[in-house]
């Protein structure tokens, strides 16, 4: 099948002035000006003039829970609730009409901002929910609250408050519970809920990070199915040590993702060298030793498996870096570079562990709207660890040093959508850490499939995959730099520069979105 589209602007490397594009059979075949469109046009089984609309490559999420994003897009999100009354009130009108054995598995809650400056007790969630079992996720993902017929499920296990909040293995062992009380069948409603939300903002492949103490394992096929009934391109990853079996079993590209080093510094389980600023009692939890993390990278090196951890404190990624500097003592630098292993979130990351990182060839896995959220002299960071905020996120340090950005969203911990991470990343609260907009679109994109070996993809050029989506945006197509050090050539038309909507003007709307020849989300009368 040809199709060909006309009369927009095409965003390519490949000839950055392109107003038009032909694709056959799965594949760019051309690019370029509308007066040489006629050899394309005649045969074409689709021809569609944009009228101005952008032509880009679709976006890569590099980081996704797709079961868990789907639960928050049906069920009971609590993100964006402005305290505690209201948190419960939610909770109370979710649960009004359901069953009395009924299981609510709620996300999104953060109390940074609440007057109360709490999470909900068991007890009010048992007034609120009728004593029903309830799960409340924080919006990281790494602690929770639970009500009272939930609390026999972890009252022995580590991390446990009688108050009903749990974290690090008490927080796991509910999640498990929940695994055997939400079944198959749901989960495939999730997912396909989370993938076609994906499909609509343009996001043509996804990296699925699944782990013990997310899901069941049996969860990945359901995944990987649903992702190729739909026709996105899925990435599985699962976080466990050892597990070699799973990786053909599974279809697997690593051992990794939510391999946890450290928890999160909203619940304050990440791992800091100095204690929280706000409980200063507490330096969060390092959950493994640089001789583990250097045992997992080279059992999966010399199986040619790539390995990966979540990171977020700066003692986690100081473990980090010497397990992969271990690593390297043992088995060689190159051999690293050759895996191409990745991190996941890499927020507190020194000068000292980014030259590691970048020695060795690791991918940063990134989640630009972590900054955009919580970043600032204000925000829960600064709350968290006081000035040390400003270290944080550091893609633009990463970027200098040579280390690979893929960007993600690690929905549902933040909300789906490349263009508000790429802003995110082009205004970065630090000024030092912004990237352009160009850099973070390319992080977004191709970024995304060099984070899994593949390294011609994400990009719109004669012979690349027809995967790309189409745009409507109000805004005026430009190179941008919110950073005034960015050489000044590289804003000048003349340069050749392909350009991208302002972002501080406009939102791109998805018209269509295509992976490899195959239309996975049309707007509705886009075309009329």
């Amino acid at each position: 099948m040809r199709t060909l589209l006309t009369n927009g602007s095409v965003y390519s490397p490949a000839d950055p002035h392109a107003t038009a594009i032909a694709f056959d059979d799965g594949v760019v075949t051309w690019l370029g000006d509308d007066t040489g469109t006629g050899p394309y046009a005649d045969g074409a089984d689709e021809v569609i003039d944009l009228d101005g609309k952008l032509v880009t490559p679709a976006f890569v999420d590099a980081h996704v829970h797709a079961a868990q994003t789907g639960a928050a897009l049906t069920g009971l999100d609590l993100a964006g609730t402005t305290s505690l009354t209201d948190a419960l009130d939610r909770l109370a009108a979710f649960t009004a009409d359901l069953p009395a054995d009924a299981v609510i598995d709620g996300t999104g809650w953060d109390e940074t901002d609440w007057p109360e400056h709490r999470p909900p007790t068991a007890e009010e969630l048992d007034r609120a929910a009728g004593g029903r079992r309830v799960y409340l996720s924080r919006i990281d993902g790494h602690s929770g609250v639970i009500s009272s017929a939930l609390i026999p499920v972890a009252r022995e296990a580590e991390g446990y408050d009688e108050s009903g909040r749990v974290e690090r293995a008490a927080n796991h062992v509910v999640r498990d519970a929940l695994s055997d009380l939400i079944g198959r069948d749901q989960r495939r409603a999730n997912v396909e809920v989370a993938l076609k939300a994906m499909a609509a903002k343009g996001i043509g492949a996804f990296h699925e990070m699944a782990a013990p103490h997310i899901g069941p394992l049996w969860e990945l096929p359901i995944v990987r199915e649903t992702a190729e009934r739909l026709g996105l391109a899925a990435t599985l990853y699962w976080g466990q040590p050892g597990v070699f079996e799973h990786l053909g079993t599974y279809g697997l590209a690593g051992l990794g993702g939510d391999l946890n080093a450290d928890g999160a510094l909203g619940s304050r389980t990440a791992a800091l060298r100095e204690p929280y600023a706000d409980r200063p009692d507490s330096s969060g939890h390092a959950y493994l030793t640089p001789e583990q993390i250097a045992e997992h990278v080279i059992a999966c090196t010399e199986r040619n498996v790539q390995a990966g951890f979540h990171c977020i404190g700066d003692l986690a990624l100081d473990n980090i870096a010497r397990g992969f500097e271990l690593a390297a003592e043992k088995i060689g630098v190159q051999a690293l570079v050759a895996a191409r292993h990745r991190l996941e979130h890499v927020e507190m990351a020194d000068e000292a562990t980014i030259a590691v990182l970048a020695r060795c060839g690791v991918v940063a896995s990134v989640q630009p709207m972590f900054d955009a959220l919580w970043g600032g002299p204000d925000g829960m960071y600064a709350a968290r660890v006081g000035d040390r905020w400003r270290g944080m996120n550091p893609f633009g340090s990463l970027a200098r040093a040579g280390v690979v950005l893929a960007f993600g969203s690690d929905a549902p911990v933040t909300e789906l959508g490349g263009w508000e991470a790429v802003r995110a990343a082009a205004f970065h609260h630090e000024q030092s850490e912004r990237i352009t907009v160009r850099a973070a679109f390319q992080a977004h994109t191709r970024g995304g499939w060099r984070a899994v070996g593949i390294d011609d993809a994400g990009v719109l050029a004669p012979g690349s995959a027809a995967t790309y989506a189409i745009w409507q945006s109000d805004a005026e197509l430009v190179v941008q730099t919110p950073d005034e050090r960015v050489a000044a050539w590289s804003t000048d038309p003349r340069a050749g520069v392909p350009v991208l909507p302002d972002l501080s003007e406009d939102t791109p709307t998805c018209l269509r979105t295509v992976v490899s020849g195959r239309a996975v989300y049309e707007a509705e009368g886009w075309t009329q």
